[in-house]
C-alpha cells in the first residue's frame, strides 16, 4: 500500500463528518420503507443535531431531484438550531445561475457564521442527458465564477457557457475569508480529476481497496502539482461498529436480511448518477467481494445492493474500525464522511465508541477561513462540544 503524503496543512487531527438522509435513504432494514425514518425536516434535522451533540465536525447534506428535500433550504433551516457543526451542502452545478448561487451560498455562510462547506456536483438534470464534457465545462465555469464572486470586487468572466462583465460582488462576499467556503469534490473521469486538482480543496472518494484509493490519490496529487497546489483527501463510507467483530458482522447481515433484489435495483436506478463511473466502480467492488460481501477484511459491500453512490461499510469492533481509520489517515486521508443505519442510532453508536478516541478538527479553521478564530481548533480524544 502506498502512503500519499499530499495534504495541504500539517495536523494529526481529522475531520469526522456524518450524513443527513435528505434523499429518503434511512432504513432499519435496507430497502424496506419505514415511515418513522422517512426524509422530513423533523427527522433529518434531528440527525444534524444528534451529530453535533456526538462531536462530529461536519455533516453532508446530499442532493437529489428524485426524492427528498431541497438541500440549500434545509441548510438554512439548520443555522439557528446548531452552533458548532459545519454543514456540507451538496450543490449541483447549473441548477442555479452562478452569480445567484454565489450570493445564496454567501448568505448561508453568514447565517452559519462561517460553518458552510460546499460539495460541488456535476450531474444531469431531470429529463436531460448532457455530454460529460459539457457538464464538466459547466461545473468548471461555475466554480471559477464562485471564486471570483467570493474574492474580487467585480466578476468579469468569458466562458463557453457563461459570460459576465463588471458584475458587482458586494452581495456575494461570504463570512469566511481567504477564498470563501471550502469546496469538496468527487469524481472519477479525467475531466473531474482535472477540475478538482485546479480549483477544489478536498477530493472525496467512495470506498474501494486501499491500493486503488492510494493510486487515485497519487493521480490527483500529480495533477494538483501542475497548478502548484496541494489538496486534502476525504473518504465517504458507511460504518457498522460494535463491541465485537461478530456482533458487527451479524448486524450487517441483518441489515440486508429483508432486501428484495428487485427493490434494491429500483433504489439504485432512481439516482441520476446511477450510470456514472464512480457507481460502476462500486458495482465492481460487489462483484469482486468474497461470498460474505467483503472486499477487504473489514470493508463490506452489501450496502451497495440498495443504494447508488457510496456502497460499502467499515464493519468491525471499535478497535478494528479505529485501526482502519488510522490506516486511511496514514495514507493521507483527513476527511471522513460517515453514515450508518438507522442514521440517528448509528450516529450515537459511533460517537460513543469511536469519536471519543479520535483527535478531530474543522477543516475551514485549519485553512484559516473563519475570521477571529485560531488556525486549528482540534478536539482532543474524549472531548465533546
Amino acid at each position: 500500500m502506498t502512503v500519499v503524503q499530499v495534504t495541504s496543512q500539517e495536523s494529526n487531527a481529522v475531520e469526522v463528518s456524518w450524513f443527513s438522509a435528505l434523499c429518503s435513504d434511512d432504513y432499519a432494514y435496507l430497502g424496506v420503507p419505514d415511515t418513522s425514518l422517512k426524509s422530513s425536516w423533523q427527522h433529518c434535522s434531528e440527525i444534524v443535531k444528534t451529530a453535533e451533540q456526538q462531536g462530529f465536525r461536519n455533516i453532508l447534506c446530499p442532493s437529489s431531484y428524485q426524492v427528498g428535500q431541497d438541500t440549500l433550504t434545509f441548510v438554512a433551516g439548520c443555522a439557528p438550531i446548531t452552533s458548532k457543526i459545519n454543514l456540507l451542502a451538496a450543490v449541483r452545478c447549473g441548477e442555479m445561475q452562478p452569480i445567484m448561487l454565489a450570493r445564496t451560498l454567501a448568505t448561508l455562510d453568514h447565517m452559519l457564521e462561517g460553518r458552510l462547506t460546499v460539495n460541488i456536483i456535476s450531474s444531469d438534470f431531470p429529463g436531460q442527458v448532457e455530454d460529460s464534457a459539457y457538464r464538466y465545462q459547466r461545473s468548471r465555469e461555475v466554480v471559477q465564477i464562485l471564486k471570483q464572486a467570493w474574492t474580487q470586487d467585480k466578476i468579469n468572466f468569458k466562458g463557453k457557457i457563461y459570460q459576465f462583465e463588471n458584475i458587482t460582488t458586494d452581495p456575494a462576499k461570504p463570512y469566511q475569508q481567504n477564498g470563501g467556503p471550502l469546496l469538496y469534490f468527487g469524481g472519477y473521469s479525467p475531466s473531474a480529476l482535472a477540475l478538482c486538482a485546479e480549483y477544489c480543496d478536498v477530493y472525496l472518494m467512495w470506498p474501494e481497496t486501499k491500493e486503488i484509493l492510494a493510486h487515485r490519490m497519487k493521480t490527483v496529487s500529480n495533477l494538483a502539482e501542475e497548478h502548484n497546489r496541494t489538496l486534502d483527501y476525504g473518504l465517504r463510507v458507511h460504518v457498522i461498529v460494535r463491541d465485537t467483530e461478530k456482533e458487527a458482522r451479524e448486524y450487517a447481515e441483518g441489515l440486508v436480511s429483508k432486501l428484495d433484489d428487485g427493490k434494491g435495483s429500483e433504489i439504485r436506478g432512481r439516482a441520476l448518477d446511477s450510470t456514472s463511473l464512480g457507481v460502476a466502480n462500486q458495482t465492481k467492488n460487489r462483484e469482486n467481494a468474497d461470498r460474505y460481501g467483503y472486499i477487504e477484511p473489514n470493508l463490506w459491500t452489501g450496502v451497495g445492493r440498495a443504494r447508488s453512490g457510496c456502497g460499502a461499510a467499515l464493519v468491525g469492533s471499535t478497535d478494528q474500525v479505529l485501526s482502519e481509520l488510522e490506516s486511511y489517515q496514514k495514507m493521507g486521508i483527513r476527511a471522513f464522511i460517515l453514515s450508518g443505519y438507522p442514521h440517528i442510532d448509528e450516529c450515537k453508536n459511533f460517537g460513543s465508541k469511536v469519536i471519543s478516541n479520535l483527535n478531530t478538527c474543522s477543516l475551514p479553521h485549519l485553512y484559516g477561513r473563519v475570521p477571529d478564530s485560531p488556525p486549528l481548533t482540534p478536539l482532543a480524544a474524549g472531548d465533546r462540544y
